[in-house]
């Protein structure tokens, strides 16, 4: 009862998940709780979520040992059977980031939806990057103008980010450049394996401070590169599902909304004829599955952009047209 008292205090406390030395109150000693930190764990939330052999795979920790861990991490963390009204009210709780446009606000119900993962897909020049830097800056905003009140983590692979985007969004909202600069945690991933071993890093730094969104622009485009060829492939999809279920996981456990932009290929085959737009985004059903929602992007006239809703479990298939100024994204000029 006491040590029940005790971990509602955290969470209060906290208002966010467990740290881990929650679970010294368990029994567990200080020492194996800082073997699991320097493995990667950081709260209770990601001991619990995780399959026992990760546990068994942290040098000094035994099956024993690893039971008694897991079964220390599920008393704390609630994992059985909930009614649909109270996980209803959970999901009404969830925060909404603005996209800097009313009109894409719309589509999506509010904005991007925090505690799950949304891809972004579309050829070259059709915002991704940019549409990425304004929700760096409107997750900063205050939660009753559209933000997550949080700072943001930024992973870029194609070395297009651009620290000036983000002052010019800062002056749209009337918020301080050099604030706006600090609260972005900005990481360049050189390789595939880069960009896995940038996560354990990122969950590190979300047990510490408030984290709103954290974005990856692009996810897929080293793992194109790093893998090469139908041979590779088997290893490609493996590795872009293992990236995929961590962001999955980090946004579980931190109630972080995670961004993902996504390149296309063309079709070349047959089908190609038939179809109103011949591209495909890379990574097939893996991708495809591993994102809550998946949004395509093409292009209209001039600064135009048409924004699709191609896969949601709650959102109707339907369009938005948002323009890209000067000072980020925004509503199409008549």
């Amino acid at each position: 009862m006491q040590q029940e008292q005790e971990t509602q205090e955290l969470e209060e406390e906290e208002g966010g998940p467990l740290p881990l030395n929650a679970l010294e109150q368990g029994g567990i000693s200080a020492n194996d709780c800082r073997k699991l930190m320097e493995a990667g764990f950081h709260t209770v939330e990601a001991i619990a979520y995780v399959p026992k052999k990760h546990l068994l795979a942290v040098k000094g920790i035994s099956e024993a040992k690893a039971d008694k861990i897991l079964a220390e991490a599920s008393k704390l963390i609630p994992m059985g059977f909930t009614t649909a009204s109270e996980y209803h009210q959970r999901r009404q709780d969830l925060i909404n980031l603005t996209t800097g446009s009313k009109e894409l606000d719309t589509l999506l119900q509010g904005g991007i939806e925090t505690g799950s993962v949304t891809e972004i897909y579309g050829e070259f020049r059709t915002g991704k990057t940019q549409l990425c830097h304004t929700l760096a800056v409107t997750c900063q905003l205050p939660i009753d103008n559209g933000g997550g009140e949080g700072k943001c983590l930024y992973i870029d692979t194609e070395g297009t980010f651009r620290p000036e985007r983000l002052l010019a969004v800062a002056e749209r909202y009337g918020l301080t450049g050099e604030d706006v600069l600090d609260n972005v945690a900005y990481a360049r991933a050189f390789n595939s394996d880069h960009q896995i071993q940038l996560l354990q890093q990122a969950a590190a730094m979300m047990s510490e401070s408030r984290y709103a969104l954290l974005i990856v622009d692009s996810a897929t485009a080293l793992f194109r590169t790093d893998y090469s060829g139908r041979g590779e492939l088997a290893a490609r999809q493996m590795a872009l599902a293992q990236f995929l279920r961590t962001l999955q996981r980090l946004s579980d456990e931190f109630g972080v909304g995670v961004i993902i932009t996504n390149q296309v290929v063309a079709q070349v085959d047959g089908a190609a004829m038939f179809t109103s737009n011949p591209q495909k985004p890379i990574g097939g059903h893996i991708m495809a599955h591993a994102a809550t929602t998946r949004l395509a992007l093409r292009k209209g006239r001039g600064e135009l952009r048409i924004c699709k809703i191609a896969d949601s479990p709650s959102l109707p298939e339907s369009e938005a047209t948002f323009s890209i100024n000067a000072d980020g994204v925004g509503d199409a000029k008549d």
